[in-house]
């Protein structure tokens, strides 16, 4: 037994408080942490709020002879600037801009690196307007005039040309929404009739009773229908036609005069004459509409709104799966099962299953949830589809069961820890009171242990969302056509194949042909997904917290 003469000091010869050192060396490396994360959390976030707002756009003359297609001036933005190393004697450094061009059709990229030692000059002139584009991107112009109907032509300068613009601009918008509405929608349902009418006049033949009144009623539903999808596809054909009516003439900067059809443009500005609050309502704009409409462009442009909704509706999914089977399991451990070799070897199990690779979860669930699980939904209650799967194909079901699989041992440790915190006295009360076990689990453990089996939930809610390597074999793609939710009864289709914020971010860069051009929507496509987790978790927490005050007691 150590004595007080034997006892180890509590201060050094320095007086300094023995163990010192090590409260130093945690808070540093603590630090360090917190360090890290904010400098990358700044720079997704700088990043991705530069696409919204609206830059200045510099004319450069550029020293030299024409050279790699472009002139002696061109239009752009300023998106880099770095150096370069010269294998000379002296080793020089030369600094080189990457400068945004736009007009892609015409450069064959969006973005060229250039010597600042070339640019001889650098202008901004309030009268280069930026076009966004439903193909190619944005094009950098000078106005030339506008042309209606291929009749009445209006010059940049003239009175109203802007407000004619905007006027012509906002009516094909509105017929791209409208064509929008017909083919995705009405189309789209009457598509989803035929199906169903065809699968129904397939199960009649197999079985031999095509024929009679059955017969004439499918081909009399069948007839409508078609004369319906037939009247709203000369409609869609009609608006797409009306859309190439005006045209804007535009000369490049270097001189070359071009037309584009107003139907093409979805949106434009004068860069330059934006005041401090013009340039904010634009940002907003922007942002709306990065958060509302659908991806263009190979994803590159647009809106992310589709990624948004499965990312979301998948992680409702999987938390409504793991959040019961993860409890139940955790009660059983904690409550039920007695120790011994076969419990302590569960534990084992369940820890290990925590440290295995997300892309293992993958093939397991396409190997059991798609093939086998979904592979029987079909063949006993879809084998008139067959051999077109339903449910035996990657759908948004598959890959919320397959992340809660993955997330299912963070769940069950903290539900687990959460049961064996609640107080014994509590129990005992509950007990003599003349409760039976599961009574006491159910009115007195289960609320006690509330927020701690929430933390886990949102611990697991934060992982599975920003989860990608799974999702690519069970569900996610890089376009879905149509909404996993929408006004098409059952209303919630659970078969179908889905977009996810983490699969946008890896295709915009590593599968996009032009990651120049894709870059600065990957860093906005980061940001918003963190955002997500984020107000997800924060109303897991204020739950969590509500429950810690309702159920707090003395013992805690």
């Amino acid at each position: 037994m150590m004595t007080l003469a034997t006892a180890k000091p509590l201060f050094d010869k320095k007086g300094r408080s023995r163990g010192e050192s090590f409260v130093w060396l945690t808070s540093t490396g603590l630090a360090i942490g917190l360090a890290m994360i904010v400098y990358i959390l700044s720079v997704i976030f700088t990043n991705g709020i530069k696409i919204f707002w609206p830059p200045a756009v510099a004319i450069f003359e550029l020293e030299g002879e024409p050279s790699d297609g472009f002139s002696g001036r061109i239009a752009g933005v300023i998106a880099k600037r770095q150096f370069k190393m010269v294998h000379d004697p002296e080793d020089h450094k030369i600094e080189e801009w990457q400068i945004f061009l736009g007009n892609r059709e015409v450069y064959g990229t969006s973005y060229k690196f250039f010597d600042k030692s070339s640019i001889r000059e650098i202008r901004y002139l309030r009268d280069v307007l930026r076009l966004e584009r439903r193909e190619y991107g944005d094009a950098l112009v000078f106005p030339v005039s506008l042309k209606i109907a291929g009749k009445e032509k209006i010059s940049f300068g003239d009175p109203g040309f802007e407000e004619v613009l905007s006027r012509l601009v906002r009516e094909t918008n509105e017929r791209w929404k409208e064509i929008h509405q017909i083919e995705k929608k009405e189309i789209g349902l009457i598509n989803h009739k035929i199906e169903k009418l065809r699968l129904r006049e397939k199960s009649l033949r197999e079985r031999g009773l095509f024929a009679g009144e059955q017969k004439r009623v499918l081909e009399k539903s069948l007839g409508r229908l078609k004369g319906d999808y037939q009247v709203l596809a000369d409609r869609a054909g009609y608006l797409r036609q009306t859309q190439d009516g005006a045209q804007l003439g535009y000369r490049l900067p270097t001189g070359q005069e071009m037309e584009i059809s107003t139907g093409k443009i979805v949106d434009f500005y004068f860069p330059n004459r934006l005041g401090m609050v013009e340039k904010c309502q634009f940002f907003l704009k922007r942002l709306w509409r990065f958060l509302t409409e659908e991806p263009r462009e190979a994803n590159t442009e647009g809106g992310v709104f589709p990624a948004i909704f499965g990312t979301f509706v998948m992680t409702v999914l999987m938390s409504l799966a793991v959040t019961p089977f993860g409890v139940l399991a955790a009660i059983y451990l904690r409550e039920y099962a007695r120790e011994g070799f076969l419990l302590r070897a569960v534990r084992v199990a369940i820890n290990n299953l925590a440290g295995v690779p997300s892309i293992v979860f993958g093939v397991f669930g396409m190997g059991f949830f798609v093939y086998f699980v979904g592979g029987t939904v079909d063949r006993l209650f879809f084998k008139d589809a067959l051999p077109t799967p339903t449910f035996g194909t990657g759908g948004i079901l598959w890959a919320s069961l397959t992340l809660a699989l993955l997330t299912i041992p963070v769940v069950i440790v903290a539900a687990e820890e959460a049961i064996a915190s609640v107080p014994r006295g509590m129990r005992e009360g509950s007990f003599a009171c003349g409760a039976s076990k599961w009574q006491t689990i159910q009115r007195i453990v289960l609320p006690a242990a509330a927020p701690g089996i929430l933390t886990g939930v949102i611990l697991a809610m934060a992982r599975g969302a920003s989860e990608v390597a799974p999702l690519m074999i069970v569900g996610v793609v890089k376009l879905a056509p149509n909404l996993p939710i929408d006004g098409i009864f059952p209303w919630i289709h659970l078969e179908r194949k889905f977009m996810h914020l983490g699969f946008h971010i890896y295709d915009l860069g590593f599968q996009s042909p032009d990651s120049d051009a894709a870059k600065p929507m990957v860093f906005a496509t980061a940001l918003l997904l963190i955002t997500l987790v984020v107000v997800m978790n924060l109303g897991a927490i204020l739950i969590r917290e509500h429950l810690r005050k309702k159920y707090a007691t003395g013992a805690f």
